[in-house]
Order: structure tokens, then sequence, then C-alpha cells
């Protein structure tokens, strides 16, 4: 079963219906009890960095996002939901994030247009599970205000450009996070989500 968190701040029925569609099991999940007895979990997310750690720790889901990721079994975050992994981010000064990967989330410098806003090609720097099936420079959907700066650059498995090559596609061993939307994203967008279910 996946488990689709709910902590008030995500776009979850697209999600929801986007995994259905593929054919998965798949759970929306709220308590720390629902994702300790998930397989796999995606962490969706639209709204803001501060709220969006409140509401998790409002919840405490913040050990049990944790423990998925430290078992290893897979996860995934999407958009807002890359950036709460984080250890922190300049939308909502002195919010922690899940800090599960070294980074911090910063906002477009000026002169880019704010939000990212539609469709942008990612180019695949690096092999992952994900891009299985799927063509370098694919289009997939953006919406967002900021973005994520890595500590360790070799986490990063797809970039795009926005005024400079950002990192938008994240892996280490079975932890995935895509700033764009992947279920919104038309044909390579459920291909990723299908090689999430598949994995």
């Amino acid at each position: 079963m996946i488990g689709i968190i709910d902590y008030g701040a995500g776009n979850l029925k697209s999600v929801h219906k986007a995994l259905e569609h593929l054919g998965a099991k798949a759970d929306i999940i709220s308590t720390p009890k629902q994702v300790e007895c998930a397989d796999k979990v995606i962490l969706p997310g639209v709204g803001a960095f501060g709220k969006a750690v409140e509401a998790i720790d409002r919840l405490g889901l913040r050990k049990s996002l944790q423990q998925v990721i430290a078992d290893g079994r897979p996860f995934l975050g999407i958009c807002l939901g890359l950036q709460l992994l984080m250890q922190a981010s300049e939308e909502s000064p002195g919010a922690v994030g899940l800090g599960v990967l070294p980074g911090t989330v910063v906002h477009f410098p000026a002169g880019n247009k704010v939000p990212h806003l539609g469709w942008n090609i990612v180019r695949q720097n690096r092999s992952c599970a994900l891009w299985r099936n799927i063509p370098d420079d694919s289009f997939f959907y953006f919406a967002h205000s900021y973005y994520v700066r890595l500590q360790d650059e070799t986490l990063s498995v797809g970039f795009t450009d926005y005024g400079d090559w950002i990192p938008v596609a994240l892996n280490r061993q079975a932890l995935f996070a895509v700033q764009f939307h992947p279920e919104k994203s038309q044909k390579a967008g459920l291909m990723l989500l299908n090689n999430f279910i598949h994995l």
C-alpha cells in the first residue's frame, strides 16, 4: 500500500487519482500508525514551508516520516514535499524541516519571474529508477517560488533551467523527491509515478 500523507497542504486528490489510474493501491493517511503500516510513502505539498512543518509536527508525523526514510522504504516527496526534506527555508525563517537531506530552500533571485509556473524540460544528470522509460529533456509541470540549494550535489538526478540550472529531482537510495508535479505532467509524469509504484 502506498500512503499519501495528508497534512492539510497537499494536492492529494490528483496524486491519489493518478496512482489509482495506474492500478496502485493508495490510501490518504495522516497518523504515525498509518505511516508505519505503509509499504511506500508519498509526501505531496502545495503551500508555505512553515505552515506545513507546523502541521506535520501537530499530527506527530515528523519522527515517523524520518523513520520511513531511515528504514529504506520507498519515499517520494513532491514539490513542497521535496523542500520539507531540507533543513530550513528562506520562506519561513526559524521553521525546522525534516532535515533528512543536507540543504536549504531559497527564493528565486531578482530577475526571475515568480512563481516558476508551467512546463519546463528536466535534464537527467544521473541514472535513477524514476527515469526508466522517460527520455532525457522531457517536459514536466512546475509551480514554485523557492528551490533547493544542496550541500551535496551528488544527490541531484535532474536539473531544469530557470535563469540558472537548479536541482529539481533528488535521489538517495530509496528516497526520491521532485520539485515538479508528476501527477500534472501527463505521460512523463505518469511514467515516473509508475516507476515509483514498481520499485
